[in-house]
């Protein structure tokens, strides 16, 4: 009874939090409905028995993400009410690709059989005798460890492009080279300046 009753508190902040990010206009307020719709989430997860997705999703998400979208969203001074100006023009073809949607997952979810042994498994997700952290490890790194790898390439090659895209030559901005740094002498580095007295460095 005090699982369904917390399974079903978790569920339904999490809904109401995750229609005020999209809803609320302020953009701060966005990001703060988000990080609370993480920590439900992971509310789900601990009641599901994965703890150790539970604390990944509130370490990564919420403590570097969501405070990250935070941070960005309040030092760019970004004019949303000039950017939702266009938006309503949009709506007619945004909601029919939502109806689209809507109706691909309703057909997919009235054609999902169970198997017989799927109740058994949902009971006991991971063996007696393995934590829940093991059980994962041993999932993505046997069965799916190309998978893995493949994601992990994927986000490698998306950060040098963003590296890439900004790091920019502009005019007036001193850059680092390494060379003159490791060839630099004492002689360089210091400068021996005769302050007479009464006159200023």
């Amino acid at each position: 009874m005090l699982q369904a009753l917390a399974f079903y508190l978790f569920s339904g902040i999490l809904i109401a939090s995750a229609i005020m990010v999209i809803a609320a206009r302020n953009p701060v307020h966005s990001v703060l409905f988000l990080i609370l719709a993480f920590f439900n989430a992971a509310g789900l997860f601990v009641l599901l028995g994965a703890e150790f997705l539970a604390m990944i999703l509130v370490v990564v998400y919420v403590g570097a993400v969501a405070v990250l979208f935070l941070f960005v969203v309040m030092m760019l001074d970004i004019d949303f009410a000039e950017l939702k100006k266009g938006a309503l023009q949009y709506l007619p073809f945004g909601g029919l690709i939502g109806l689209i949607l809507v109706a691909e997952l309703v057909m997919a979810g009235s054609l999902w059989v169970a198997k017989p042994g799927a109740k058994a498994v949902l009971a006991h997700a991971t063996p007696p005798d393995v934590t829940n952290t093991v059980a994962l490890g041993r999932i993505l790194y046997t069965d799916y460890v190309y998978y893995f790898q493949i994601a992990g390439l994927v986000l490698l090659v998306a950060m040098i492009g963003a590296i890439v895209l900004t790091l920019r030559s502009r005019p007036g901005v001193r850059r680092q080279v390494i060379a003159v740094q490791n060839a630099r002498t004492a002689a360089m580095a210091v400068d021996m300046v005769d302050v007479k007295p009464g006159e200023g460095a």
